[in-house]
């Protein structure tokens, strides 16, 4: 069974400021993920919404997260409550001005980003790091939209946060090296795996991995194969612990899309440009799980 931090592990270097609360704004599954790593890791953390009820509504993610790992003997129940226990909401972002770092989680929009970090500037103390958990998007343009953006990097942490190893931490230009030491500590005390990224469109994760598919899409609307046996063929012939059409329902259509969107307006490159067979997905509202039907079936 893993053990569960009571107070942070992190080792603060000699003139850096130490991270002890940690604000994570959004209110969606990966705003929830985050929050549970950070409290895991014994950091205090405030959880962020626009709503009451998206407050109550990750608060309850977080706790069906805690009790199936309770269930599958992960976790002791002392643990979970522990965990929880850690964890506030709030809906005035003005409630974060206590943090240390906060991590937004918000829409994959780079105007509502910008417009968050420079509320978050307004409201933060001076010492506190601002991180974005965006896949894709211009670190450097969310940085030049405070007054700190020698405290502005990306920390890209993968769906589910609670499970997957593997941190991109986001180097803009405009990053102090103090700012990239102390993410780095904080990154090593959520025990997850940290690579170190220039600012560029989809990182390494994503500019590898969305090509391949929107090729897999390609392949469907060309009748290649059906749905099901692209995904066998990959899970079965290339090991992958999941086929790319139900990764594209896990990742979520709308946000792929988005994703697609960014790296061609970067990159300019054919396979970048999304397969119209998901623009057509998304204006239908088939966007994976989080609306119940993509690819497959959820409902």
């Amino acid at each position: 069974m893993s053990s569960v931090a009571s107070s942070p592990s992190t080792t603060t270097p000699e003139g850096l400021t130490p991270i002890n609360t940690i604000g994570v704004v959004g209110s969606g599954i990966m705003g929830a993920g985050i929050g549970e790593v950070a409290a895991r890791a014994g950091f205090t953390v405030i959880l962020r919404s626009r709503k009451p009820e998206s407050g109550a509504e990750m608060m309850a993610k977080l706790g069906k997260s805690l009790d199936r790992q309770v269930s599958k003997g992960k976790l002791d129940q002392a643990d979970a409550d522990a965990i929880a226990g850690r964890i506030s909401t709030c809906t005035d972002i003005k409630d974060l001005a206590g943090c240390d770092l906060v991590i937004e989680s918000v829409v994959e929009n780079l105007n509502v980003k910008k417009e968050l970090f420079t509320e978050l500037d307004e409201h933060l103390p001076p010492h506190a790091l601002i991180a974005t958990n965006t896949s894709t998007l211009p670190v450097v343009e969310m940085a030049m939209s405070t007054n700190r953006p020698g405290k502005v990097c990306g920390i890209h942490f993968f769906n589910p946060a609670p499970m997957m190893a593997l941190v991109e931490i986001i180097e803009p230009l405009t990053v102090a090296p103090e700012t990239m030491e102390s993410v780095k500590a904080f990154v090593a005390a959520c025990g997850k795996d940290a690579v170190i990224v220039q600012d560029r469109a989809g990182f390494i994760v994503n500019a590898l991995l969305f090509p391949y598919l929107n090729n897999a899409v390609r392949m469907l609307e060309l009748g290649i194969a059906s749905a099901e046996d692209i995904d066998l063929a990959m899970q079965k012939g290339c090991n992958f612990p999941m086929g790319p059409l139900a990764l594209l329902d896990l990742v979520g259509l709308d946000t792929s899309v988005s994703i697609l969107d960014a790296l061609n307006l970067e990159f300019a490159d054919p396979n970048y440009v999304p397969v119209p067979r998901l623009r057509r997905m998304v204006a239908a509202g088939l966007l994976g799980r989080k609306s119940g039907r993509g690819f497959y079936d959820y409902s």
